[in-house]
């Protein structure tokens, strides 16, 4: 896992991304340069306490960027003159800390206050689908779905590795790594990713599915050295519902999903509330566990439907 994690994504080719503003530079530096590429303008003091936590954060939101948004600050009591200039086109500068984005040569959204680093991440993720991009962490994530749908779970891991590389608290790169190590085998490793998931997703639902693929492969695993067994009792009594459940539960971790669904499909068929409800629910975690858009799980949610409202 540590191999995985440790990949480092790749650099974006590119000039300084955070430069020093005046009156003199900001033309250049902001207005042309934004139709090229969104430019975020940072208007701090430093008599200013919230610019002193502001601008870190800002800084390394635009580096985990990568080049595709530049940040411009500027000392508002050394450009007085460009302030005022500012403040009659209509920008609010009257408080400090103040973050323009511009791109196109227009003002394209504002915030003022000290934001938490999530939120920074979000206004430049937004600013970025505006300009027709986004952040190199969603390129990576994409990358890795389609490696992983292409069954190459190794480069799927590295690329999910890469990307909380640079944002170790993204939910989907954390599952998505995961999978990908369960993918390649390595139960135990991705145990030991999931316990390092940040406890302020443990409830994501990103973080939430891969738990409960974990936790059925456990049991998967108890349940696929009956699956004869299982069958058999199956096919001598089909209303032997606890070894419909219990083979439900071995074929899911062999990856017969949709034969995993069937059978519980079949259980609520034949007797909805058999055993409080379980094989509703376990196919409810089913449907976390393998994603609600695998297309075994539209399928089987198709088919409950048609059940629970026929």
């Amino acid at each position: 896992m540590d191999a995985l994690i440790g990949q480092t994504p790749p650099a974006a080719a590119g000039t300084a991304v955070i430069v020093e503003g005046d009156q003199k530079t900001f033309m250049q530096e902001v207005i042309e340069t934004s139709r090229q590429l969104p430019v975020l303008v940072d208007f701090w003091a430093t008599w200013c306490g919230p610019c002193k936590t502001l601008t870190p954060t800002l800084e390394k939101v635009v580096r985990a960027a990568g080049g595709r948004v530049k940040l411009v600050k500027i000392d508002i009591d050394k450009n007085r003159a460009l302030v005022q200039q500012l403040v009659q086109l209509g920008l609010p500068l009257q408080s400090v800390p103040t973050v323009a984005a511009f791109w196109q040569g227009q003002v394209a959204d504002l915030f003022q206050g000290a934001l938490a680093e999530s939120e920074v991440k979000r206004f430049v993720e937004a600013l970025l689908k505006q300009a027709g991009g986004a952040m190199p962490a969603a390129d990576l994530l994409g990358e890795a779905k389609t490696a992983m749908e292409a069954g190459d779970a190794q480069g799927a891991g590295e690329l999910y590795g890469a990307v909380l590389q640079e944002e170790p608290e993204n939910p989907v790169a954390w599952g998505g790594l995961i999978r990908a190590l369960m993918a390649l085998g390595d139960e135990a490793q991705a145990e030991e990713a999931l316990a390092q998931v940040p406890p302020a997703l443990a409830e994501h639902a990103e973080i939430a599915g891969a738990r409960s693929a974990l936790t059925l492969a456990r049991e998967g695993r108890a349940a696929g050295a009956q699956r004869a067994a299982l069958e058999a009792r199956v096919a001598a009594d089909p209303a032997d519902f606890q070894a419909r459940y219990e083979l439900a539960t071995a074929l899911n971790a062999l990856g017969e999903r949709d034969a995993a669904a069937d059978h519980l499909l079949d259980i609520i068929r034949r007797q909805r509330a058999w055993n409080e409800d379980a094989a509703r629910l376990l196919l409810l975690k089913f449907f976390e566990a393998w994603g609600f858009d695998d297309a075994a799980t539209m399928a089987a949610r198709r088919k409950l439907s048609a059940l629970l409202f026929a």
